[in-house]
């Protein structure tokens, strides 16, 4: 890994899941070169923000929030959906914040996730066997063969949708919708009537109570324009290079190369060979990136990804999202981290409790169980603690919608409710709601870990 890079060098690279299939290569290289002539949709120095920001995260001063949608979809593209899952992160944030009593850095899984990597390469209904659907920027959903043959004009729509997102994820976190004095107006509405509702407003009967204390000493937006707006970051799976390549351009501030897709991607649990083409890619670009680890990673390979991905040690460079499964997590992550820690590397550890934990429902609905979410969540927190890892962050699958395609949770969604509000393109999400209930788990860790700080400190005194 030591020869020149060019964001074009990962061609000369294996390169799993990457679609090779077009049936008009010349097509798909116009394309590119058409996304070359974009814009650029994030900045440089929104992504050394973020990289900074990871940094005090993985000194333990700070916790990482990161979610959204599986994949993302044309047919689906609203302003209610975007400005619903940002308002949950901004609802998780809160409950986070004020019990763990860190800054929470918000980073959204949108404006981007598009392409998903698949376990198989063909889908069979009944007698009829097709290219499987590999995310809106690649082929459609529908079980048609004209559908699942990949389009490289769906990468200019994908484009064009994240440019729109971001337009209005913008608005919302510096536009005043994100005020706090608006926390009671983000209440959900099918989240309002639930059991985590009656805590959420529990929680911001709290919160409105210290901002009328914070005005009476003068502390107001208008003194402090930082209670008006919120920091708000996207991220998605740096699965189509091509698409990466096209977007990375030169900062003309550092002459250093930025992928300006987002500002954070991440390399997924089935591309991270190390003599492969994502490795390749990613060691090159400067935004702050993502590694996706599974119950197959032995530590020395972790040691030697991470010395190609973050060769100076950088803090805020590089986030470990761990993705065991609920009963193989404590097993497997214990030695990662210990690894990590002995070796003193320099990275962020985060949990990703969701693809560890898919199955098939008897209904055929490929589902997760909100028990076994929890429950690698709360494994993760607790190793964390015991091996003296920092517990960075959580990375979920989730929506503002209220979807029923994960089970348990508050309202014990069961297998025959699957079939009610279904709508995900891929893989199964938290609703608001589940998602609200997990963020009150966590923080209730994140107290425990406070109080027991407090005590120590005490003591020491």
């Amino acid at each position: 890994m030591t020869e020149h890079w060019t964001p074009a060098s990962w061609r000369g690279k294996p390169a799993k899941h990457v679609p090779t299939d077009y049936p008009d290569p010349a097509a798909l290289s116009q394309v590119e070169q058409t996304l070359r002539k974009m814009p650029p949709l994030v900045f440089a120095g929104e992504a050394r923000r973020l990289k900074s920001l990871l940094g005090e995260v993985s000194e333990g001063r700070a916790f990482l929030l990161q979610g959204g949608d599986c994949a993302e979809s044309f047919k689906e593209f609203h302003a209610d959906n975007i400005r619903d899952l940002f308002r949950l992160i901004l609802q998780m944030a809160v409950v986070l914040t004020f019990a763990g009593g860190k800054p929470v850095v918000k980073v959204g899984r949108m404006a981007g996730q598009f392409g998903k990597p698949r376990s198989s390469p063909v889908e069979k209904i009944g007698d009829v066997e097709l290219p499987s659907y590999r995310g809106d920027n690649i082929n459609g959903m529908e079980f048609t063969p004209e559908a699942r043959i990949p389009d490289p004009q769906r990468l200019i729509q994908a484009y064009g949708q994240s440019s729109a997102t971001l337009n209005l994820l913008r608005a919302f976190a510096g536009g005043g919708y994100a005020d706090l004095y608006n926390i009671h107006r983000w209440t959900l509405g099918f989240v309002n009537d639930s059991p985590q509702g009656a805590r959420y407003r529990e929680l911001s009967e709290k919160i409105s109570e210290s901002l009328t204390f914070m005005a009476a000493i003068g502390v107001t937006p208008e003194t402090h324009p930082e209670m008006h707006r919120v920091e708000f970051f996207t991220s998605h799976e740096g699965l189509l290079l091509g698409y990466e390549e096209a977007m990375t351009r030169v900062d003309s501030t550092s002459g250093e190369w930025y992928d300006t897709s987002a500002h954070l991607l991440w390399i997924g649990e089935r591309t991270r060979q190390l003599d492969h083409a994502h490795v390749e890619f990613f060691r090159g670009i400067k935004n702050p990136i993502g590694l996706k680890v599974g119950p197959t990673l032995e530590p020395d390979e972790l040691l030697r990804l991470i010395d190609v991905l973050n060769p100076k040690n950088e803090a805020g460079r590089l986030t470990l999202y761990g993705r065991f499964g609920y009963d193989k997590i404590e097993d497997r992550l214990p030695r990662l981290l210990r690894a990590t820690k002995a070796s003193g590397r320099n990275v962020v550890w985060a949990i990703d409790p969701m693809h560890g934990n898919t199955l098939t429902a008897n209904s055929g609905y490929k589902t997760r169980p909100f028990d076994r979410i929890l429950s690698e969540v709360r494994s993760f927190i607790d190793t964390c603690k015991a091996e003296g890892v920092h517990p960075g962050g959580v990375h979920l699958e989730m929506t503002g919608q209220n979807v029923t395609e994960c089970l348990g949770g508050a309202r014990a969604l069961t297998e025959g409710d699957l079939a009610d509000r279904y709508h995900t393109h891929c893989d199964p999400r938290l609703n608001g709601e589940q998602a609200l209930e997990l963020a009150f788990l966590v923080a209730e860790k994140l107290k425990e870990d406070r109080v027991d700080l407090s005590k120590r400190a005490a003591v020491n005194i």
